[in-house]
């Protein structure tokens, strides 16, 4: 035994130094890692967009507030009221995760056929429900289907509430696969907002990939201003505005038509000439809101009703959907076009 035991010693000392340069070894490991995570979870945001989901809180909800979260992410529920009522604890659950809270009707019916003193009701009742609820009044509303008129909007107005429709529709609801909401996020610029829902799969499977294509592009997810309706930082405060002065460079000339109107909104074709490449600055009348682009690239200010529109390669036609918003007559005007 006492000719094992220095053996032994030296053995047993050897592991322990062998052990200690292990844990030296993973704690640096640790170390790096952490370095190496912090900046990819630190986006650069030169922009914000607004990422909704409409028709909560559902028996879902838990399952895309976990996705929201492991990818970083504050968005605005349209809650409806009843499923509030039914379902106080997801609505809770929201509010807890970060999220913000919206009035979105109380059974999602069409609005528009109603009196006012029923569309008076039906907000005044969903609001409560949800500041009952969750302790936040909502200051945003958005119409069932996207169907709103003048005096929905001056309902929604008097009960505190700014009403937001999307500038991009996800098609989420209409059976869209999950690469083809990816797909359709990545039209969002800067002070857009997206429709999504509550409660569809395919849509939960999308957010990983929203994401990061809003990353590759330095926009991140934020608030929706009450004031503009447009998405800025998640502190309420709004970022530079997205339209750029136009490029000097010499005139040309830009031509509207509307060659497709409907009863809750219309075409506009822009056709550009004398200049290949091209600055078009346009401006909508509000509430219209523009929900659809083609052969364009589009900015916006953070009024949200001045477009600027430069050419992609696509030609010198480009076009744009207009929902009216109750207001049927007025039509986008041309301010400027700038060759360069």
């Amino acid at each position: 035994m006492s000719r094992l035991f220095p053996r032994t010693a030296l053995w047993s000392r050897r592991l322990r130094a062998a052990l200690a340069v292990l844990a030296t070894a993973v704690a640096m490991c640790g170390v790096v890692l952490a370095a190496t995570s912090t900046p990819s979870s630190a986006a650069t945001c030169n922009g914000y967009v607004g990422l909704t989901f409409d028709d909560g809180p559902t028996g879902s909800t838990s399952a895309l507030l976990n996705v929201l979260r492991a990818n970083g992410v504050r968005a605005t529920m349209f809650n409806v009221g009843q499923n509030v009522q039914n379902n106080r604890s997801a609505a809770q659950a929201q509010v807890a995760a970060g999220m913000w809270v919206a009035n979105h009707s109380w059974n999602h019916a069409h609005m528009t056929s109603m009196s006012q003193a029923q569309m008076q009701s039906d907000l005044s009742q969903t609001s409560s429900a949800i500041q009952s609820a969750t302790g936040s009044r909502p200051t945003l509303f958005r119409p069932p289907y996207g169907e709103t008129n003048s005096t929905l909007q001056s309902v929604a107005s008097s009960l505190g509430m700014r009403q937001v429709i999307w500038d991009v529709d996800s098609q989420d609801w209409n059976g869209a696969s999950v690469s083809q909401i990816v797909a359709n996020a990545s039209r969002l610029q800067a002070g857009q907002v997206i429709l999504m829902h509550d409660g569809i799969q395919n849509t939960r499977d999308a957010i990983p990939q929203i994401v990061a294509n809003l990353t590759s592009r330095n926009l991140c997810p934020g608030m929706i201003s009450p004031s503009t309706g447009r998405a800025v930082a998640p502190d309420g405060t709004t970022p530079p505005p997205t339209t750029t002065p136009p490029p000097a460079g010499g005139t040309c000339t830009a031509t509207a038509t509307t060659p497709n109107v409907w009863g809750d909104r219309y075409n506009t074709s822009v056709t550009v000439s004398g200049a290949s490449t091209w600055t078009v600055v346009v401006a909508i009348t509000s509430p219209q809101r523009v929900t659809t682009i083609w052969n364009g690239t589009a900015t916006w200010d953070s009024s949200g009703t001045v477009m600027t529109m430069r050419s992609n390669g696509s030609g010198n036609t480009f076009g744009f959907t207009t929902m009216t918003n109750g207001n049927s007559s007025a039509r986008p005007q041309i301010r400027s076009c700038t060759s360069g």
